[in-house]
């Protein structure tokens, strides 16, 4: 439990990265997101979602 909460809290800290040092950029990139086509952000999750299983599962060996 004690790595979960840590890796999550990493998680955190790289997610609100972006959205504290470059809030305006960020603006832009939400709304280019809004604009997309459902299947292109389904498409996107998914591969975003194997490459952390991928690394996660490498991670375990390492």
């Amino acid at each position: 439990m004690e790595f979960f909460l840590v890796v999550l809290g990493v998680v955190m800290i790289i997610e609100g990265l972006p959205y504290f040092a470059f809030p305006e950029r960020m603006k832009e990139v939400m709304r280019a997101v809004i604009e997309m086509p459902d299947s292109s952000l389904r498409k996107i999750g998914f591969t975003l979602m194997a490459a952390g299983l991928v690394i996660a599962y490498l991670g375990r060996f390492v």
